[in-house]
């Protein structure tokens, strides 16, 4: 007994069995182990779920797109099977028979207006250009209906009055320009990528059809060309303010611009006001309604559409693209496949960074729009994106035309006419923009992106009261897109030169939020880290020889100044940046944004030879050399330059014994002749001339000295 005992029996004479706690660890061990065996599976894709779901999708019987017991009813003999459905439905092809010339044909060249403009200084468009080099501006064409008017907001450097680079004087910074600046990413919302091939009920998609207007139109966009062969496209705009006795001394510390990318790659993010994202501390977020992109027959193929999708999202964009490029082979009248065959293509320009690539990108959009039956949410994602895509090109126009199709499909979407706002202000069209923001005030009156632009608008006719409202309060909504620096510089502004105090309240919140650098130094297009101070010595700056050779010369050029004042022709030009407030000031200027004026220097050929040995002057893109002269009685607004990029250098010429003055932050000199002044004009800076006579002064522009010799080359010009 004691025997049996031992080897596990029981007293009755059965054997004994596992007991209650090895059940359990056996359990657990077998448990564990499929949950690994779960984790394993997962964590190295050991199997394709989607392509498990594609092959399933053989077996859809009924025509809807998934595997379904209504599938396999039908298979089993319990459900008769339904008739397939045509591609296209006979009636849809007969209504857009113009449709079929423009798609179902090789893609080809059909977009002109993506590619009539090619660089004109012996760039190729598909060879990027090395750091630093210019990009001029694209010719002028057809389309006068467009052509700017006397008050617009095309970057120039002088005021709302659009003139071309290179020609003739050129002005520096504009205070009321409008421009849309990115990054050269194409990314775009999330819901456009995540929800792209999701199911939808069949009956949801309604065909929008665009029709070829735009085919025929040659772009003549009036902005500099922007692409890929420069990161960061910015505008040439100058931003003026007023001081006051209750200025804020602010820290010296240059903020980077919000959203600024690491500072080696070279990219400012200047602020974005058409890009109605929502913005961190603003209005709650609404819950999205997920687009709808796939119509009847491309739910029919969503397990092909699904795997061309999954290559795109994985970064493969190079077999992404043939994937998408065999479906539109396969199914030429996919909208599904055509969109994801552009959004490959948006990728891949990305990724090579290649001009050529986007821009049959932006036709694929185009065509993905136009097919018959193509789901309204499809037709809206591919025209915003291609618009979007155009401006990023430089082609405003191109752009333009686009938006006006997306507010004829869709009339009441005041998203799209705020957009469309925009896009007037871009081409410089300021009145076609004011009847568009008010049409959407009329009907959303408390529209904060409405307001904020239509008090820009009006701040630019001058209008410097009625702009304080609108722009007061847009900022105020909080909505997207009005949390933008160049709106409380101008609220700011325009306080100021109505004489209400509360204009550095605004300032100081902007620099709260991240807008400026300081309540003093507003520039709004910087490089993060570069020493901040209104006023330089000449040994702090390293460009001593520069300041010596003006001081020594400073006679010379004086006497080509005064000779150049005396020419009938007149090479001096008013200022018309709308900085006065009164008096008479006029500028005749040499270089321009690093490019020499060979004509102006005719007028003074002994002072540009001088210069032309220096090139932290000569070089300097986002400067200018220029003499200056004001007449007695002048007041020159407070105003601030555009970058922190530069400092400025005044040679006194012809000074008045007394009567001359200027103020930069809080800090107010004179100037002597045959002396350099130099400050830091993204610093708030103020003139008066009270004098008997006029004064004559020589203005050189510098780099920052402590700008690389890299972010020299590589920042593009202001």
């Amino acid at each position: 007994m004691a025997e049996e005992t031992k080897q596990g029996g029981l007293k009755n004479g059965r054997k004994g069995g596992l007991s209650g706690s090895s059940f359990f660890t056996w359990f657990m061990v077998i448990a564990l182990l499929g949950v690994w065996t779960s984790v394993a599976v997962v964590w190295f894709d050991l199997v394709d779920y989607e392509e498990v779901l594609g092959k399933l999708g053989i077996y859809d019987a009924d025509g809807d797109g998934d595997f379904d017991v209504d599938d396999a009813k039908v298979l089993l003999g319990l459900k008769e099977k339904p008739a397939p459905k045509p591609t296209v439905p006979p009636e849809e092809a007969d209504m857009y028979p113009w449709l079929e010339d423009q798609v179902l044909e090789s893609p080809g060249r059909q977009n002109i207006e993506d590619e009539v403009y090619e660089q004109v200084q012996s760039l190729d468009e598909t060879v990027y250009s090395e750091p630093g080099e210019n990009l001029p501006q694209e010719p002028e064409g057809p389309a006068e209906e467009l052509q700017p008017d006397d008050h617009v907001f095309v970057g120039s450097d002088a005021d709302d009055r659009y003139e071309p680079m290179g020609t003739g004087a050129v002005h520096e910074e504009t205070e009321d320009s409008y421009h849309i600046e990115e990054t050269a990413s194409p990314a775009y919302s999330q819901d456009m990528e995540d929800m792209m091939y999701e199911q939808e009920n069949p009956d949801s998609s309604e065909p929008v059809v665009v029709d070829d207007a735009e085919r025929t139109y040659q772009e003549t966009d009036d902005v500099t060309y922007r692409d890929y062969d420069e990161q960061v496209y910015e505008p040439l705009q100058n931003e003026g303010t007023e001081s006051s006795d209750h200025a804020v001394d602010n820290s010296n510390t240059i903020l980077e611009e919000p959203h600024m990318p690491p500072a080696e790659e070279q990219q400012e993010v200047p602020p974005e006001t058409n890009k109605k994202a929502d913005e961190p501390g603003k209005k709650g977020k609404v819950k999205k309604k997920k687009p709808k992109l796939l119509n009847k027959f491309d739910k029919t193929i969503k397990a092909e559409l699904d795997a061309a999708e999954k290559l795109r999202k994985r970064g493969k964009i190079e077999e992404a693209v043939n994937a998408f490029e065999e479906l539109v082979r396969k199914y030429p009248q996919s909208p599904g496949a055509r969109y994801g065959k552009a959004q490959c293509e948006d990728d891949l320009a990305e990724k090579r960074r290649s001009n050529e690539i986007l821009r049959r990108a932006i036709e694929t959009y185009q065509e993905a729009a136009s097919l018959p039956d193509a789901p309204t949410d499809l037709v809206k994602l591919s025209l915003k994106r291609r618009s979007d895509r155009q401006q990023f090109l430089g082609h405003m126009r191109g752009s333009l035309l686009t938006l006006q199709k997306l507010v004829q499909l869709f009339p009441d979407d005041t998203a799209l006419k705020n957009d469309l706002g925009v896009g007037y202000l871009l081409i410089g069209d300021n009145d076609s923009a004011k009847k568009v923001y008010e049409e959407v005030l009329s009907v959303t009156p408390n529209d904060g992106f409405a307001k904020v632009h239509y008090g820009f608008i009006l701040k630019a006719q001058n209008k410097i009261a009625e702009s304080i409202p609108y722009l007061k309060e847009g900022i105020e909504s909080g909505d997207p897109g009005t949390d933008d620096g160049r709106f409380y510089f101008h609220l700011g502004d325009a306080m100021q030169r109505v004489g209400n105090k509360e204009a550095y309240r605004w300032y100081e919140l902007g620099h709260q939020r991240g807008h400026f650098a300081s309540v003093w130094q507003r520039s709004l297009y910087n490089v993060q880290g570069l020493k901040a101070q209104p006023w330089w010595t000449p040994k702090e700056t390293g460009y001593t020889e520069l300041v010596k050779s003006l001081e020594r010369n400073w006679k010379l050029i004086r006497d080509e100044g005064l000779a150049a004042m005396d020419r009938t022709h007149g090479l001096f030009l008013p200022e018309d940046e709308n900085l006065r407030e009164k008096g008479d000031w006029s500028q005749f200027t040499l270089w321009q944004q690093g490019r020499k004026n060979e004509n102006a220097c005719k007028g003074a050929p002994k002072t540009c030879s001088l210069l032309d040995k220096f090139p932290e002057t000569t070089g300097c893109r986002r400067g200018q050399i220029k003499y200056s002269i004001m007449h007695p009685g002048t007041h020159v607004w407070p105003h601030t330059g555009p970058t922190n990029c530069r400092l400025r250098m005044h040679l006194g010429l012809v000074i008045p014994k007394e009567g001359c003055k200027i103020r930069c932050a809080n800090e107010t000199r004179t100037w002597e002749e045959g002396k350099v002044l130099i400050f830091d004009d993204s610093f708030e800076h103020e003139v008066w001339q009270d004098a008997a006579s006029f004064r004559l002064i020589f203005i050189v522009d510098v780099w920052h000295p402590e700008l690389t010799p890299h972010q020299r080359r590589s920042l593009p010009a202001i």
